[in-house]
């Protein structure tokens, strides 16, 4: 077994190069995507748009074609980081038996999470042929980001439906990211 060291090293690496190569092959390097945390920051080399981007709540971009990816492997990277840490727990000699379990069945909610929002996102594309979609879920409130221009009332209940059929009784939040087209 890999000493978690090693794995983080490797995951480190794996992610310069797969930005490495983002940035390089991007056609316009001033393109910016970033999710608001809700604390102020600068931005020095993107430009702010307005009027449809308020639609999507917490995520501001100029480079729209990916902007869902980003945010994807922001997600991705937070989940692994934590899955690493309960990971710890799990192998750690010092933990006990109660804690041991309890840091497993974190890690089966992290990846059953990370599941239900990767078929939602697919049978949405499937069943509508939006250009894309970007499913998030916070436990509480499941938000889903449309890639389209406009969203019709019957559009955002039949999403809802999905969401309802995939997560349970949860809230669902349905926003349209404009293409830009």
């Amino acid at each position: 077994m890999l000493k978690k060291q090693t794995v983080w090293l490797l995951t480190m690496l794996s992610l310069m190069i797969v930005l490495s190569v983002y940035y390089v092959l991007s056609p316009d390097s001033e393109d910016l995507a970033y999710i608001e945390d809700g604390q102020e920051e600068t931005e020095e080399t993107s430009t702010t748009e307005t009027g449809d981007d308020a639609d999507v709540s917490n995520i501001s971009s100029v480079g729209q074609d990916e902007l869902f990816t980003t945010i994807r492997m922001e997600i991705n990277d937070e989940r692994s980081m934590k899955k690493g840490r309960l990971t710890e727990i799990v192998a750690s000699a010092s933990a006990d038996t109660q804690e041991k379990e309890q840091a497993l069945e974190e890690i089966d909610v992290l990846e059953e999470l990370s599941t239900k929002e990767t078929i939602l996102e697919e049978q949405i594309v499937g069943a509508t042929g939006y250009d894309d979609v970007l499913v998030r879920s916070d436990g509480t409130k499941v938000h889903v980001h449309v890639k389209a221009d406009t969203l019709t009332e019957t559009e955002v209940v039949d999403i809802m439906q999905m969401v309802r059929d995939e997560f349970g009784e949860i809230t669902a939040e349905v926003n349209f990211q404009p293409t830009g087209e």
